[in-house]
């Protein structure tokens, strides 16, 4: 079969030469497997940091990607509730644990350290598998599992967002800020939303977002807190860095902060004052339980939520697909489309 094979990491200037497309033998599923015909895979900014070796214990060769949407080609005599020819898709988060609080130490994501999406076959235990959503084509449900499953989680049971909230969203155009953004709006709460981009900013607020600000600019808090009458009660953030002091400023009394990410690295400075007396809640959250996957995937459903899109890349020019996500350019989920 055809698959994007991981060889070494390192700079992604040698990308081209680092992940390769082979072919290599279809994976032999167990009586609890099921193997899948992946019509399309979306990528995460994980792969690109496993791509730059950012992550220990590094397996390769390796075929990398976590989400999918395809079609069952295959399946093992103890898998019931799934036919061959059904379309599905699968949580990554393999593992959990029995505490929907947090994942245990077995907890792992598929594409690291086994082989994972970009590729034309995947096999997966059948436990892991969902219907895909009739409404959405694979290239749409591709790009649900790990970043839809983080933004629920954040924006539903850590942030508890309610139409009466209002909302500020950092990093507008990453996977789980398009996800946290659709869900927030789709609940009638006013959301406001930051970027390093004039033009992603313009594109969050066709979706939904109220408004937004350029976090480039030095007095970015201030704009947001003229912008939304200094009303924000809830932030999610996948940024982390210098910035978190300011989400303490901005977040109104009893206020929930949600941080999913740390793209800018520690927080220098933390003012425990402003956490204790203003009464806020800061909560972390990383992906999402089996409960979670399921309940995010019931709330796709339900309100017909359609994915944000970037651009799909055929298999054979992913490397340009991790080029574009490297350099920040996309506004949503990027997809490969396999077959």
């Amino acid at each position: 079969m055809k698959a994007a094979l991981l060889i070494k990491t390192g700079d992604i200037s040698e990308l081209s030469k680092n992940l390769v497309i082979d072919d290599i033998p279809i994976p032999e599923i167990n009586p609890d497997e099921v193997l899948i015909n992946v019509r399309a895979a979306s990528l995460n900014h994980r792969d690109l940091w496993i791509a730059k070796g950012s992550y220990s214990k590094i397996k390769l060769p390796v075929v990398p990607g976590s989400d999918c949407s395809g079609v069952i080609f295959k399946k093992g005599k103890n898998v019931t509730g799934f036919d061959e020819g059904d379309e599905v898709l699968v949580n990554p988060g393999m593992n959990w644990g029995n505490d929907d609080n947090f994942q245990f130490k077995d907890f792992k994501i598929l594409g690291m350290p086994d082989n994972g999406t970009f590729a034309e076959y995947v096999k997966v235990q059948s436990s892991y598998l969902h219907k895909k959503p009739l409404h959405l084509d694979h290239i749409h449900s591709s790009a649900i599992p790990l970043a839809g499953v983080t933004a629920y989680r954040a924006a539903f049971l850590k942030a508890r967002v309610t139409g009466n909230d209002n909302v500020l969203i950092t990093g507008a155009g990453g996977g789980v800020p398009s996800f946290a953004l659709k869900f927030a709006v789709s609940t009638g709460a006013n959301v406001y939303v930051t970027s390093g981009s004039d033009d992603k900013i313009q594109k969050a607020i066709a979706i939904g977002a109220k408004a937004g600000v350029n976090y480039n600019d030095a007095d970015w808090d201030k704009k947001i807190i003229a912008l939304s009458e200094n009303k924000i009660n809830v932030v999610i953030d996948g940024a982390g860095g210098e910035s978190v002091s300011q989400y303490l400023e901005i977040c109104g009394y009893g206020g929930r902060i949600v941080c999913f990410g740390a793209t800018f690295g520690s927080v220098p400075e933390f003012n425990v004052h402003r956490l204790y007396w203003k009464q806020l809640t800061f909560s972390g959250t990383t992906m999402g339980s089996p409960d979670d996957f399921s309940s995010m995937l019931n709330y796709i459903n339900n309100n017909k939520i359609i994915p944000v899109v970037d651009s799909t890349y055929s298999i054979d020019d992913i490397t340009d697909a991790f080029l574009r996500l490297n350099e920040s350019k996309h506004f949503g989920k990027i997809v490969i489309a396999i077959s």
